[in-house]
């Protein structure tokens, strides 16, 4: 049942108002006039004269009118003989020129059913080149507004200078859809409408039945998210050009609805202010979930979703990763075209060549996403875990389960396919989700966004996952620590510490990725060579990549330490010194030693042993990753238990600190807190642990009578 919108109070002002009529409303599936629809259409303008409105309207269907009587007029002119032979299509000029004679016919006498006059004005795309043929337009609305004249406006495609109407998009209009936006912005119209075979704009093609209508169209969130349907069965738009024309109207400040002109009252809702079709607005990104209440109320769909995703068997949130799988293969060349424009677009602003590399999705990354998402599908549900049975007290049982978090907020820079990994492990562990990436990614995000939500059954809900597309909803959201349960921060330092001095909402994450790899002067050096280079050249971009080559004093001795730094230069690795380095080696000084290169370069330093790598380590490091190579057990044993960082290696890379790479299916994120997970956030650091008791009458009374045995059982699988 359509309501009062507050957002369409703009109506209050409207008078002069411009309908566009399409040809799939002006005729019926077999190209004869829908005298019905086109007689509700002229009763609503009569309505609207009558109230004081300046109505003009745009009409199509002149080109199928003509075309369905010229295809009468050769069938009852040829003979038997010329209807075995090929038929060619007729010319469209010439539907257009027979067509609009009729179709003109047909108003005139609707209007003067309603005593009313109309008015026949055919323009083309060379005559608003002319200066003098726009003031005389003007001149010419305004004259028949007066006299209470419905101006109804068509391309006279009968002279048109366009090669085919079909085909040539060229000039300042191009279909009947701008030519309506063209006129609302020339004759400065409070309001236009166009009239379509749907009910507005939807989320899909409106045969899907996941696609939902779209109220208010706001272009930073719904631009290359939405996909359109099939075009006009018998016009040249469909609801692409009717979009195209709604944005360049509305930019100009000329509000505009698109709703269904099958219905008999359509065009007298809109300007009673009821929520119809859908509307663009210049000032529609205004009216978003920016504030509290949307803020909240997508955090509360969020939590709504994730306890009916938790009411499934394990079996159907398999299924649903599974489906997620499958869609992001099918959608792969649309996914990987998104993220290759969003790719030209940050080298062409001059983004750093980090962030591009982050931000690319190489060859093979779509199904390798995909095939982590069937990893996280089979793996052993981790909701429900039966951690620990205690008996209290006789008949009185208590389990310890795993349990969803309940609502996530995560903030990522660059990554479109942390989104990917993110989604899918909130959907293994219960949880609801909110995503916000950052705006060089922004077509990716909204396509892969897209293709995972539309797996997710509509009895979950598309609240599940939501995507917000404003910064400006970011300080909101981190205000809703009563909704929303904890903030993972995926980016740069300055991020992270901005999240987290700005919410009382949990933060994990890491603020930095300074890696470290010492080699020891017991190291086989064939072996720490692999690891540096890997270390380093794998990925440098990534969190994981070491950013720091500490080594034993005594390699510079045997010129070890200057085959480790050939190995990495001749690899293209920019190599800076710490004090002890830079001065010895004569190579560049850093100007820190807690940098995080995120490229081709590192830092170098010598140290005295173990010990000092250490004291290093915990100095200028992150507590993200640090790796020892060493053939000496004792001081590995040395390393690995004095370095307190999330992950500690010895005689490997550092790259392998990774969710997917732990077995974990998929991560999100890697944490250096020290409260609740550390390390890479796999399905398990998304989960608390709740209490289940089941007793038979027992009560506490004081603890009068009660005789407690917290006796530990068996765990039952």
């Amino acid at each position: 049942m359509e309501t009062l919108d507050s957002a369409r109070a703009f109506v209050k002002d409207v008078k002069r108002v411009i309908i566009k009529v399409g040809t799939a409303v002006v005729t019926r599936a077999d190209g004869r006039l829908a005298l019905g629809r086109l007689g509700a259409l002229c009763e609503q303008i009569q309505e609207l004269n009558s109230q004081g409105y300046e109505v003009i309207l745009v009409t199509s269907g002149a080109v199928g009118v003509g075309r369905q009587r010229l295809r009468y007029r050769r069938l009852i002119n040829s003979s038997f003989a010329d209807l075995q032979k090929p038929q060619l299509e007729l010319d469209g000029k010439a539907c257009a020129a027979v067509g609009q004679n009729g179709l003109m016919a047909l108003y005139d006498t609707l209007f003067s059913q309603l005593d009313m006059s109309s008015a026949q004005l055919l323009v083309t795309d060379n005559d608003f080149r002319d200066q003098e043929f726009r003031r005389q337009l003007n001149e010419t609305v305004k004259t028949l507004a007066s006299l209470k004249v419905i101006p109804i406006f068509n391309e006279n495609d009968a002279v048109s200078t366009r090669k085919a109407p079909y085909e040539d998009s060229s000039g300042i209009f191009w279909d009947n859809d701008s030519l309506s936006a063209l006129l609302a912005m020339e004759l400065k119209a409070d309001l236009l409408i166009l009239l379509s075979d749907v009910e507005g704009l939807y989320s899909g093609p409106p045969s899907d039945p996941n696609s939902e209508l779209i109220h208010t169209y706001i272009k930073e969130r719904y631009e290359g998210l939405i996909t359109f349907g099939d075009k006009s069965r018998v016009g040249r738009g469909g609801m692409t050009a009717k979009v195209k024309a709604a944005v360049y109207a509305a930019h100009a400040g000329i509000p505009v609805v698109i709703t269904s002109g099958f219905a008999a009252d359509n065009i007298l809702k809109v300007l009673n202010g009821k929520r119809i079709g859908t509307l663009f607005h210049r000032d529609a990104n205004k009216w978003g979930p920016l504030g509290e209440v949307g803020s909240r109320e997508m955090a509360l769909a969020a939590r709504e979703s994730s306890r009916r995703l938790q009411a499934m068997s394990s079996q159907e949130r398999s299924n649903i990763l599974m489906d997620i799988a499958f869609a992001l293969e099918a959608n792969e060349k649309l996914i990987i075209a998104e993220n290759e424009a969003d790719v030209a677009e940050a080298q062409q602003a001059g983004y750093e060549k980090s962030l591009v590399s982050r931000l690319a999705l190489k060859p093979g990354k779509v199904s390798g996403l995909a095939n982590a998402i069937r990893v996280l599908a089979n793996m052993e549900e981790p909701v429900g875990r039966v951690a620990k049975r205690t008996e209290l007290t006789e008949g009185f049982i208590l389990e310890k389960l795993s349990s969803p978090l309940g609502v996530l907020l995560i903030i990522f820079e660059s990554r479109p396919d942390a989104l990917v990994q993110i989604a899918s492990l909130a959907i293994r562990s219960g949880n609801g989700l909110l995503l916000k990436g950052g705006k060089e990614a922004r077509r990716s995000n909204a396509i892969l966004h897209k293709v995972i939500t539309s797996a997710i059954p509509k009895n979950v809900g598309n609240g599940l996952i939501g995507l917000v597309t404003s910064r400006g909803e970011i300080p909101e959201l981190l205000k809703l620590d009563d909704v929303i349960d904890l903030v993972i921060p995926r980016g740069s330092n300055k991020l992270v510490s901005q999240i987290k001095a700005s919410t009382k909402i949990p933060v994990l994450g890491h603020a930095d990725g300074i890696c470290h790899v010492y080699v020891d002067k017991s190291a086989n050096m064939d072996m720490a060579k692999r690891i540096v280079l890997d270390a380093k050249t794998d990925y440098p971009a990534a969190c994981n990549a070491m950013e720091t080559l500490l080594v034993h004093e005594e390699l510079v001795q045997t010129g070890a330490l200057n085959d480790l730094i050939m190995e990495l230069q001749v690899t293209g690795v920019a190599i800076y010194g710490g004090p002890r380095a830079g001065s010895l080696l004569n190579i560049p000084v850093a100007h820190s030693l807690h940098h995080e290169y995120s490229s081709l370069a590192c830092t170098v330093e010598i140290v005295d042993d173990v010990y000092a790598a250490i004291d290093h380590i915990h100095q200028h490091g992150s507590a993200h990753t640090d790796c020892i190579i060493t053939e000496d057990s004792e001081v590995a044993k040395v390393f690995l238990n004095g370095v307190d960082s999330a992950a500690v290696f010895h005689n490997a890379s550092t790259r392998f600190c990774d969710g997917f790479r732990f077995g974990l299916g998929a991560e999100v994120g890697i944490s250096t807190s020290r409260i609740h997970a550390r390390g890479p956030v796999g399905v398990e650091g998304l989960l608390t642990t709740r209490w289940i008791g089941r007793g038979s009458g027992q009560v506490v009374n004081g603890d009068k009578g009660v005789v407690y045995t917290h006796k530990d059982l068996a765990v039952q699988d």
